[in-house]
């Protein structure tokens, strides 16, 4: 597997679940990477088998019926940390930010950004 796709920019690998929020596609590509989207964690373990991301940003979607863990995430963060040079950017809920902090305990996580996210944090993160 390798970093860099075809077009020779790195890999951003969005994981859009729930979306609700503009597209960030446009950001994504001026900061200079091929973007591709999915929306499902299992579709984006079946890309990871593939290719290796430069940057995973996905959603944090809290699941109180979990019974022993918070998301789905859980499972995308666990395989991540085989590649400790993806840099993960985990999208949230500001009244789920406890629920993350346990969650970004125990996984490697490079930055979280609450609703609505602010474009300016986002290129920040990405730089």
């Amino acid at each position: 597997m390798s970093p860099e796709p075809p077009t020779g920019r790195p890999l951003l690998l969005a994981v859009v679940e729930l979306g609700g929020y503009p597209s960030f596609a446009p950001l994504y590509e001026a900061a200079g990477y091929e973007y591709v989207s999915v929306t499902s964690v299992r579709k984006a373990l079946a890309v990871l088998k593939e290719r290796v991301p430069a940057v995973v940003v996905c959603e944090f979607n809290f699941q109180s019926d979990f019974r022993d863990r918070t998301s789905s995430l859980e499972s995308l963060l666990a395989v991540l940390q085989r590649a400790p040079a993806v840099r993960v950017i985990v999208f949230h809920e500001a009244e789920h930010a406890g629920q993350l902090a346990r969650l970004t305990a125990r996984f490697r996580v490079h930055a979280t950004l609450a609703f609505p996210i602010d474009a300016d944090r986002l290129r920040a993160a990405l730089a």
